[in-house]
């Protein structure tokens, strides 16, 4: 029964990533329908899912997507073979060596997938690093919201006074007083990727994750890379196509695998932009070259501007990581979070981060 809850919760979790409200009390009702069905059938697993995990039409393309890319093949629903067996693998006793060797033989993607989702990216090979990024272009899907100074019609909220005295001069008298309310719109998120040469292992995935957040929101997300030189390539992720944006994008960045000296390119950020009211995601292991002095008082004047400051350090996801760097001792006194930023589950959340911030 482990087995089968970490699979579920591995897939769960990508699809609140992806933007469906897939709940706890929606988690527990799928639970309970694979306890009637063989949860090793692949398409009865995909209906019980899309029946309990979705809660608007809005949901189901997402959950489509999702279910493709975390169990496996192009089309969920066009494929009818199991790709995992967990019920036939709990069935078994520890000596039905009978069993033991079914599944062995048997393809464990979903099982697979969930190994991946929590492994290094840096020591994927070829083959599995192009299945996390195929995971990795579903996320990006909510974004947390702000409120706008524009206002729209409705039932409740603050009168607006204008629409009712015109109505009351059309029609003679005050016939219903008349609400408004302020829109929301999605926050911005302006995100730092380090494409320096300790981040090289890493510098590929974070973008494809960039890339997610700007197919999403593009009009709410700015991408830039630092290193040595501060340069945007938010227009170059724009691409529908991944590999595309990447391609695009590693032909402007001049500072590939070289050093880092942040302090001086938030500086020039700050010079020519603002990040007033946006999440500011610095993603670094905060080898810093430069003065850390310098770093330091620049982050302190993004802190003071951004709504939240968040630090995706690779190596925060190491036991016993400590954050002993001259840039990240400069760093933590200014940030809101200091998060893992080295496997696709820390994606995952990342992305939960930004979509409830």
């Amino acid at each position: 029964m482990d087995e089968l809850v970490r699979t579920v919760t591995g897939f769960v979790r990508t699809l609140r990533a992806a933007g469906v409200d897939a709940d706890h009390e929606r988690t527990r009702s799928l639970l309970q329908a694979l306890g009637h069905l063989d949860a090793g059938d692949r398409e009865a697993f995909y209906w019980a899912g899309r029946l309990t995990l979705c809660a608007t039409p809005d949901d189901l393309p997402r959950y489509d997507r999702c279910f493709a890319a975390y169990f496996g093949g192009r089309r969920a629903a066009a494929a009818r073979t199991a790709t995992t067996s967990v019920t036939r693998h709990l069935a078994a006793g520890d000596g039905d060596e009978a069993g033991a060797g079914e599944d062995a033989a048997a393809p464990a993607t979903a099982s697979r997938a969930e190994v991946l989702r929590h492994r290094d990216v840096a020591r994927l090979t070829e083959a599995e690093r192009a299945e996390v990024h195929r995971m990795l272009a579903l996320l990006g899907r909510g974004r947390a919201a702000r409120r706008s100074r524009r206002f729209e019609r409705a039932h409740r909220g603050r009168l607006d006074q204008r629409r009712t005295v015109r109505e009351a001069l059309r029609n003679g008298e005050v016939a219903r007083l008349r609400r408004r309310r302020h829109t929301t719109r999605p926050r911005q998120v302006v995100l730092f990727v380090d494409v320096s040469g300790s981040m090289a292992p890493y510098a590929e995935t974070l973008l494809r994750f960039a890339h997610a957040l700007v197919r999403t929101v593009p009009r709410a997300t700015r991408v830039y890379s630092v290193g040595t030189r501060l340069t945007e390539v938010t227009a170059e992720l724009r691409h529908r196509d991944p590999g595309t944006a990447l391609n695009a994008a590693s032909a402007v960045i001049p500072d590939w695998s070289g050093g880092t000296r942040l302090g001086e390119e938030f500086k020039e950020y700050l010079i020519r932009h603002s990040a007033r009211g946006a999440i500011v995601v610095i993603a670094s292991d905060g080898w810093e070259r430069g003065d850390p002095a310098l770093l330091g008082a620049q982050l302190a004047r993004l802190a003071r501007q951004a709504y939240r400051l968040i630090w995706v350090n690779p190596h925060k996801g190491y036991e016993g990581y400590q954050p002993l760097t001259g840039g990240m001792r400069a760093a933590l006194p200014h940030l809101d979070d200091l998060v893992a930023g080295h496997s696709l589950a820390a994606y995952e959340e990342l992305s939960e981060r930004l979509a409830h911030a």
